[in-house]
């Protein structure tokens, strides 16, 4: 092995990234026929300055040289904004010099920003047609309320119960409403993408490893506001407990594989009818709708959201009155009544306690199912109170089929043992 100098890998990671960022300006300059103050050899060189000055002078002399080269961009920009009012290259070329500074102490993370700058660049002719052209203004305020949700009001909420029973977590809930109108915009996204023929269906199901039902509640909402993709909402809506299914697979895998074992079959039944269900209703939208047409309205109605977590807020305290009237009656009781909020975290309790030893496997198989079903009661509340009669009535038989496949399957298992 070559024993080299880790300052010289360095040097060269900052001479790449201005090499590769100074051969995209230089092109574009040269595709739009305007003249540029900076071409490949300008930016290699403004990399290079800024690792030099810093591996050599430090701090004071990297500011120092930052100076001289903003001074200098200033200057070519003076004799450059005339037929190339952009400032685009200048910008690039503040990047590069603070790039070549940071391959100094940190060259993989240099590289990789360095990576994205030159995508970004030569993609500004479909960035420039996507923001001009494809997004709505529906769109982008929706999408800077959904930012201000999660990103400004998430970190404000606090993250304690407020209740007397320990239940009601704000930060937990708004979380759930951010949840609802994420997959509200990805459905959206994947409807503009994909069409209407898959692309709720495909949301759906990658949604549900989030939440089934939140994903039961947003493809309700968007069943109301757009009744002719009913059809696609309900079977996104019911591919999503596929996916929550396994996930809750996995979770019970990670704690206890007998008890795996042993709600195999069931949770498998369960998945292939909820897919059997999501299926027909994705062959029913895929002949109702012409397959690729822009998707109206809103992508996501922050109203729903709110009904979505009041919805999960009430099942919560009816779980917490129950769990308390009961006391210590039995896990499949106290499955049933923490089903109602999320079967997850039921499926990590029962195999605890299997785990533990603490209650026999049959035992804790009970309990997931009992709670699984509590919780297709709650997924059915919610359904009927997000997408209305009719989309609840029809989603309804999915929900019940699933449950009873587990069922079935669970109780056939312990038959022909």
């Amino acid at each position: 092995m070559l024993d080299i100098d880790p300052s010289f890998l360095r040097l060269a990671i900052a001479l790449g990234i201005g090499l590769l960022i100074g051969i995209e300006r230089e092109r574009s300059h040269a595709t739009d026929g305007t003249p540029g103050a900076a071409g490949a050899r300008t930016f290699t060189l403004t990399a290079l300055v800024g690792a030099i000055s810093l591996l050599v002078g430090g701090e004071w002399s990297f500011i120092a040289f930052g100076l001289v080269i903003g001074a200098l961009i200033v200057v070519g920009y003076r004799h450059t904004h005339v037929h190339d009012p952009g400032m685009t290259t200048e910008v690039a070329q503040i990047a590069v010099f603070m790039l070549g500074g940071l391959a100094m102490h940190r060259p993989q993370f240099a590289a990789g920003v360095g990576v994205a700058i030159a995508i970004l660049l030569v993609a500004r002719t479909r960035l420039h047609n996507w923001a001009r052209h494809v997004l709505t203004g529906a769109e982008i305020r929706d999408g800077l309320l959904l930012l201000a949700a999660a990103l400004i009001i998430l970190p404000l909420t606090p993250s304690r119960a407020i209740d007397p029973w320990h239940v009601i977590n704000p930060r937990q809930l708004w979380t759930l409403a951010v949840i609802v109108m994420s997959i509200n915009g990805v459905g959206y996204v994947a409807m503009r993408t994909l069409g209407t023929r898959v692309g709720l269906p495909l949301a759906g199901f990658f949604s549900g490893f989030v939440s089934s039902t939140a994903t039961i509640g947003a493809m309700g909402s968007r069943a109301v506001r757009q009744p002719e993709l009913l059809a696609g909402a309900i079977a996104g809506a019911a591919i999503a407990s596929v996916s929550s299914l396994l996930q809750l697979a996995v979770v019970i895998g990670l704690v206890d594989m007998p008890l795996l074992r042993t709600l195999a079959l069931p949770l498998l039944a369960a998945s292939v009818m909820a897919a059997i269900y999501a299926g027909l209703f994705t062959l029913r939208g895929a002949r109702s709708s012409g397959g690729h047409e822009a998707p109206s309205g809103r992508p996501f109605d922050p109203k729903a959201a709110f009904i979505f977590v009041l919805v999960i807020g009430v099942a919560l305290v009816i779980s917490a009155l129950l769990t308390q009237a009961l006391g210590s009656a039995g896990l499949v009781l106290a499955s049933a009544a923490s089903g109602l909020g999320d079967v997850h975290a039921t499926g990590i309790s029962a195999a605890s306690l299997s785990a533990n030893q603490s209650v026999t496997t049959h035992t804790a198989a009970l309990a997931v199912l009992t709670g699984l079903t509590a919780n297709a009661i709650s997924k059915a509340f919610v359904a009927f109170s997000l997408g209305g009669r009719r989309y609840g009535l029809e989603l309804l038989p999915g929900i019940v089929l699933s449950v009873a496949a587990a069922w079935a399957a669970l109780v056939g298992q312990y038959l022909f043992d």
